[in-house]
Formats: structure tokens, C-alpha cells, sequence
């Protein structure tokens, strides 16, 4: 994130500054094997957050004359704790929101349910019909037979079930402390003094928080290109085949705000997308699954020239990064390596050696 000038003559040694790069780099590769990215990315948020609503405030006040009423370190730092107030609130704020509103939707989950056990089974028993005899006994002959097929799959995966829902909690956990923990940082005043590895990390964290503004800055990019292609598709492509989606709106929306999380968030607007065309007909599920992979595979592509731009990196070389890292580390390699790539290319050309 920020810190302050170097100070002429506090020169960090060269043993301090190497034990500071062995820190960062064991501290960024044991996020990624305790499973705590999550939370590292929310504390930049906090932290970036908080002073960029500092920063905007500052400015609004100095505007309207506010700052000559107050001295500026004190107007700073309560602009900071109001900030730092607001982005530990809003995640609560937003939550409550949603379950008041959501209210009526899961009271209405059993009949909408059984609505989509009946529509599937209806889709089943077309299919039945059109298959051959002897691949038709294969598949459930009504509702009954496949809501016991359903639980019976429920039943076999139940314990992965169990653990993948307390992984999802995990992450929303860490990731609400890390924003206050951000937040906190940056509401937090620097000692007066402090010690050459101090300095030297916190060179270290100013120039991860630069990396993670330059790639927060690429995603939004993205974010609107995937938009566009997505609402093309659907308000123009799928219409030339009479095929109308519900909710289009919304799914254009949800395309854009998921797309502000690198790579995940496509792939949760992908499914719900598909789900959606799923209640319109099985080929128009297809068509959209198709669709959204040619849109997944070619963001590999899209994210390596936008980020690369931003950030001076070639296309091959960042391309390369996330292929080894999801080989490394499974998706979340695949999310962390732009930034993590960003901040080692950083680190490079600090030190001239790039």
C-alpha cells in the first residue's frame, strides 16, 4: 500500500533486504497453501478502501472549506476511522439486506423445487422416448424415480457436500476479518521510528498494494468486456433464434459485478447463465454453456493482454504464469498469479534487474 519517503542515509543493508524478500515470498506462498488468498485479497480491499475514502473526503471537505474548521491530522484520521467504520459495517449492512429481501424467495424454494423436479422429469421421460430401448431403461421412468435418483447422489456425495460448504464459509469468515484487518491497517499511525526490516517490508507491501491497484484496475476492464460479449449473446444472438432467457437484466448485471473477481467470478455467472437456460430448454442450456466456455478459455487470453498492458508484462509471460500456477496450486494459483506475477515484476524492476 503507501508509505512514507525514504529518509537520506537510512539506507536498508543488503542481509535486511534479502531477509525481507525471503519473508514476502514465503508469506505469498504459504496464502496459497493454507487456502488464506481469500483473506489476502480482502485486506487490500480494507485497506485500499479506506484510503481511497480518505483521499475522496479530504478533497470534498477541502472544496466546501470544511478543513480550515479542523487541523488536518485530526480531520484525516477521523475521515479514516469513518472509512474504516463503513467498510467493516457494509458487508453486514449488505448481508441483512439480502436475507430481508430474500425472505419470500426461500419460503417459495420447496414449490420452486418441486417445480423444477417436475420440469426436469418431464425433459427425461421426452428423452426416454427418443432414445433407444435399451439406453431409455437407463434413465428414471418419473419425478419419483428421479428425486430417488437425485437424494441417492446426495446421499454418495454428502460428505464432500459437508466439506465443500464449510470451505465456502471459511472464505467468507476470512474474508470479512481480512477487510477489517485492512481496514484497521490502514487506519493505523506508523511509529516514529523503526528498524531497517520495517522499512524493508514495508517497501516490500507497497509495492504488492501498487500491483494490486494496477490489476483491480485491468479486472474492471474485463469485467466490462465479458459484460458486453454476454449481453450481446443474449439480447441479440439467442433473439435470432426465438429463444428468450428471463431475467436478462439481472444476468447482464451479474455478469459485470462477478466479473470484478478474477476468474471465479466468471465461473459462477457461467452456471448460473446455463441454469437459467436450462428452464427455457435443454439446447438453449447448451447454447449457453457453449457460449460461456468460448468466453472462459478466451479470458485466459484477455486477461494476460489487459493486465500485461497495465502492468508491463507480455502476454506470453503472464499466460505462462497462470498455466503454471493453476498447475501448481489449482484455481487459486490460477486467480493469484496475475497479481503475484505483477508484484515479482515489480520487485525486478526495483532492483534494475529487468
Amino acid at each position: 500500500m503507501e508509505s512514507p519517503p525514504r529518509v537520506a542515509g537510512a539506507a536498508v543493508p543488503r542481509p535486511v533486504q534479502m531477509a525481507s524478500y525471503a519473508l514476502m515470498g514465503a508469506g505469498l506462498l504459504l496464502v496459497l497453501h493454507v487456502h488464506l488468498l481469500v483473506a489476502l485479497l480482502a485486506v487490500c480491499v480494507g485497506f485500499l478502501s479506506v484510503r481511497w475514502f480518505t483521499r475522496w473526503t479530504l478533497a470534498g471537505a477541502h472544496r466546501i472549506g470544511l478543513r480550515r474548521q479542523l487541523p488536518p491530522q485530526r480531520m484525516r484520521s477521523l475521515m479514516q476511522t469513518v472509512g474504516a467504520t463503513l467498510v467493516a459495517l457494509a458487508p453486514v449492512a449488505i448481508l441483512t439486506g439480502t436475507l430481508s429481501q430474500s425472505r419470500e424467495l426461500l419460503l417459495d424454494a420447496p414449490a420452486q423445487y418441486r417445480e423444477l423436479l417436475d420440469y426436469t422429469a418431464r425433459t427425461v421421460l421426452e428423452l426416454r422416448l427418443k432414445l433407444p430401448p435399451e439406453i431409455a431403461i437407463y434413465l428414471p421412468a418419473g419425478s419419483d424415480d428421479l428425486q430417488l435418483v437425485v437424494a441417492k447422489y446426495l446421499r454418495e456425495q454428502a460428505g464432500a457436500l459437508a466439506l465443500a460448504g464449510r470451505a465456502w464459509l471459511n472464505a467468507l469468515l476470512f474474508g470479512y476479518v481480512g477487510l477489517i484487518v485492512g481496514a484497521l491497517a490502514a487506519n493505523s499511525r506508523r511509529p516514529a521510528g523503526s528498524g531497517p526490516l520495517t522499512q524493508a517490508m514495508r517497501e516490500r507491501i507497497t509495492l504488492f498494494g501498487e500491483a494490486f491497484r494496477q490489476i483491480v484496475a485491468a479486472q474492471f476492464w474485463i469485467a466490462a468486456f465479458n459484460c458486453a460479449l454476454t449481453a450481446v449473446f443474449l439480447l441479440f444472438v439467442l433473439p435470432q433464434w426465438d429463444i428468450h432467457l428471463p431475467y436478462t437484466p439481472a444476468l447482464i448485471t451479474l455478469t459485470f459485478v462477478a466479473g470484478l473477481v478474477p476468474i471465479v467470478g466468471n465461473l459462477i455467472c457461467n452456471g448460473v447463465i446455463t441454469v437459467v437456460g436450462l428452464s427455457v430448454s435443454p439446447l438453449t442450456a447448451l447454447a449457453c454453456l457453449a457460449f460461456l466456455i468460448l468466453i472462459h478459455k478466451a479470458e485466459y487470453f484477455i486477461n494476460a493482454k489487459v493486465v500485461g498492458s497495465r502492468t508491463q508484462m507480455a502476454v506470453w509471460e503472464l499466460l505462462a504464469a497462470m498455466f503454471a500456477a493453476e498447475a501448481i496450486f489449482g484455481p487459486a494459483g490460477l486467480v493469484a498469479a496475475p497479481l503475484f506475477y505483477a508484484y515479482l515484476k515489480k520487485e525486478l524492476q526495483a532492483a534494475r534487474l529487468v
